[in-house]
């Protein structure tokens, strides 16, 4: 019997929050986090836009042909050739899902589309009848359709779904909704198109205003029972709805919300600094749910509170969520089996070749740091396995610095295997680095921002470098992590000229996005 307060939770990460600027990824961080979403028990991931480039498609492809449970989704325009070419990527996932799109309102069909009212409903019907025939699990979109005529917006459902759609997506694509209204439109879909009985009605909402998780929050009330998300909200512009804010408000407040999802709560932190980590896109403290602050507690009233009772100011526990209080400490006595072990509580599964890099690695910083955190561990990760294809790779690097010599760095690469080292002066110690890694690569990218964090707290604590690069028009964020910040900032930048030889050879085309 279906339950009707089920929500079906669709992941956009790899898709709509990969048109973060810099936050392309490769197929095996893509690869990655798919993994871990499924894991997490997100029920549809979207892996990407097949047409949108080679390097998409092929890790489209991946990905569906690896997961054994989530339902894979490839967004597709509606045209012929962009609904064949995702099926053509998903048709070997256990479940696949042909998303296809087009926009419905007055703005973007005049001026965008130059269509009109009847011209884009047959387009609809035609697209989704083509997506039909190749699987029964079909996603209609309607882009712009929080300002679109909602009777013709109704119109439109209702052909898709008699077209062949089991799910039709009402996305507020420029963050523009209210939530009070938006939850009137979605009732107003619910109630007027004659046919949605035999669909799922999801939406898609942005954060243009900082309502992003208000309005979906609204529309499951109004009997939305499709949520599309993003982890740690990242995506074009000001981001999408917080996966975690949405399935923690209906976790936390279940005598307002009587739905259910089908998240595991525990893997939500564990993934939120995955995504982190391979996007290199910052977890602000003060973010809800995963930042850093989140269950922090500073002023005197509060923590006496917090030790009397944790409800007085924690409306949840930090373990719903994944953040274990109690971590098992682990430092230079500790063997491969311990570290394995606790990897794996972590989240992560990695091979065997994998956990003997990540241990080297770690027995190497142990000796360096007394106790070993994990968010030290997710950075050896990180840095270890989730790299293992870059162009570029550091070897050594030696920094003569001071207030009475010029500064100066030494720095040994290799560039695809081949060894290139050399010297270089700058202004201050991490302006020399960079002059001669850039100088040794041959890249001409420009800093565009450049920020050092400390991982844990401790004089010990390693430094996180983030970096956004721009060459070509490409833009790309890099992240580096080790206990000398000099290294961690040639890491960071390392890693931005990765991301940017990536992002060269695997051009996205542009596409419209809901």
């Amino acid at each position: 019997m279906k339950d009707e307060n089920r929500i079906i939770v669709f992941d956009t990460t790899l898709r709509d929050g990969e048109q973060s600027p810099g936050a392309s990824m490769n197929q095996a961080e893509k690869l990655r986090i798919a993994t871990q979403l499924e894991k997490l028990g997100v029920d549809v991931i979207e892996a990407g836009f097949p047409a949108a480039s080679e390097g998409d498609y092929e890790a489209v492809k991946l990905i569906a042909n690896t997961l054994k449970v989530s339902q894979i989704a490839a967004l597709c325009r509606a045209s012929e050739h962009d609904i064949k070419r995702g099926w053509d990527a998903i048709k070997d996932a256990v479940n696949p899902r042909i998303h296809t799109f087009i926009a419905t309102s007055d703005l973007h069909l005049k001026y965008k589309l130059k269509m009109d009212h009847a011209q884009v409903l047959e387009k609809t019907i035609e697209s989704v009848k083509l997506a039909k025939s190749f699987t029964d699990n079909v996603e209609f979109s309607a882009e712009d359709g929080s300002r679109s005529n909602p009777d013709y917006l109704c119109k439109v459902f209702e052909a898709a779904i008699d077209a062949g759609a089991t799910t039709v997506n009402l996305p507020d694509t420029v963050g523009y909704a209210i939530p009070e209204e938006f939850a009137e439109l979605v009732a107003y879909v619910m109630n007027n198109t004659p046919n949605i009985d035999k669909a799922v009605l999801s939406v898609h909402c942005h954060n243009d205003l900082g309502l992003a998780t208000s309005n979906t929050l609204a529309a499951v009330t109004a009997g939305a029972r499709q949520v599309e998300v993003t982890i740690n909200g990242i995506g074009e512009r000001a981001g999408n709805t917080s996966m975690e804010e949405v399935v923690m408000s209906l976790n936390t407040r279940p005598n307002f919300f009587p739905h259910t999802t089908g998240i595991d709560t525990t893997r939500i932190y564990p993934t939120s600094r995955l995504v982190s980590m391979i996007t290199g896109i910052i977890i602000q403290p003060n973010r809800a749910i995963v930042g850093a602050n989140a269950f922090a507690h500073e002023a005197g009233i509060h923590q006496d509170g917090v030790l009397k009772n944790p409800m007085t100011y924690e409306i949840m526990k930090p373990e719903t969520i994944g953040l274990n209080k109690n971590n098992l400490v682990l430092g230079k006595h500790s063997g491969r089996h311990a570290l394995n072990a606790h990897i794996q509580e972590m989240g992560y599964n990695l091979s065997e070749d994998e956990l003997n890099l990540v241990f080297e690695k770690f027995k190497s910083l142990a000796d360096k740091k007394k106790n070993i955190r994990d968010e030290d561990i997710e950075a050896l990760i990180n840095e270890e396995v989730l790299r293992s294809d870059d162009v570029f790779k550091l070897e050594y690097i030696h920094v003569l610095s001071g207030n009475t010599v010029y500064p100066t760095a030494s720095v040994q690469l290799k560039i695809n295997d081949r060894a290139v080292q050399g010297a270089i002066e700058g202004t201050g110690p991490i302006d020399a680095v960079y002059n001669i890694i850039s100088k040794l690569t041959g890249t001409k990218s420009e800093l565009l921002r450049f920020s050092i964090s400390a991982l844990t707290e401790g004089t010990d604590a390693q430094g996180e470098v983030t970096v956004r690069l721009q060459e070509e028009g490409i833009v790309a964020l890099g992240k580096g992590t080790d206990p000398d910040i000099i290294t961690a900032s040639a890491l960071a930048y390392i890693n931005g000229l990765n991301r940017l030889e990536y992002l060269k050879k695997n051009p996205l085309l542009s596409p419209e996005k809901l």
